[in-house]
């Protein structure tokens, strides 16, 4: 299993904390206003609204909170606009990163951010420095505990992915992002139980790293990860199953 999809296991761990000290609500929020104003209040015929306030309800953020959130996004209540903002940089070990943000100030984003990876180890680069490494795609991690393979293909074929790959407690099920609303759903109505569902940048080569680098490359993700800003964060490392078990514990 790549870095990629450890890294995306982490984020759900530290998800799973953070959102009993609600720490993640503000990101929440702001990711559902952000998509009410783009889309509209209709989670119906706003996917990108309805998958927002699905992870929201997962993370026990507060009914108030949401709908306080989708009444800024359609102006009923005043609230700050919000811009998506894709940065790329270079980690250590020439890891490459990619950091999706949603800003109301993208000189303060920029310079924020510079200054993670510049402390961490890293450098913030131009546009287009890195993307070529990545390709966007629907990705699915499914507990693996009980779950046969070949049904989990199999449903997850019949509704339009394109890879299942077995990693550490987990299914990695990618598709085309045009599939990743009904492939999410027929694995919801199977009854599979999702550990993150997202549409992310899934690296087409990765860069394999010791144990000290991917240690320097997890605090870097991790603190990008943590500010206000930044909504994902993607990087293209790959690491053993055993040393990824053993840092985890540490970011």
């Amino acid at each position: 299993m790549s870095g990629h999809s450890h890294w995306a296991g982490i984020k759900y761990q530290k998800a799973v904390v953070d959102a009993r000290r609600g720490k993640v609500f503000s990101k929440l929020a702001r990711r559902i206003t952000n998509a009410a104003r783009i889309g509209g209040a209709d989670p119906e015929t706003n996917l990108e609204l309805r998958y927002a306030v699905g992870d929201a309800r997962s993370a026990n953020m507060p009914k108030d909170n949401i709908e306080r959130a989708v009444k800024k996004g359609t102006g009923e209540l005043g609230g700050t606009d919000f811009a998506e903002a894709i940065y790329e940089g270079y980690g250590p070990g020439a890891v490459a990163i990619m950091v999706r943000t949603l800003t109301d100030s993208r000189n303060r984003t920029v310079g924020e951010l510079r200054k993670i990876f510049d402390r961490r180890g890293g450098n913030l680069g131009a546009a287009g420095c890195v993307a070529w490494m990545f390709e966007r795609k629907g990705l699915l991690l499914v507990e693996a505990v009980g779950v046969d393979e070949d049904a989990l293909l199999a449903a997850a074929l019949e509704a339009g992915a394109d890879d299942l790959r077995p990693g550490a407690g987990v299914y990695e099920v990618r598709s085309p992002v045009s599939a990743f609303r009904a492939v999410r759903e027929a694995l919801e109505r199977a009854g599979y139980k999702l550990r993150l569902a997202e549409v992310s940048y899934i690296p087409t080569q990765t860069v394999p790293l010791e144990e000290d680098t991917a240690r320097s490359v997890l605090k870097l993700l991790s603190e990008l990860e943590d500010h206000d800003d930044v909504q994902q964060v993607f990087s293209n490392f790959e690491v053993a199953d055993e040393v990824m078990a053993a840092l985890a514990a540490e970011v």
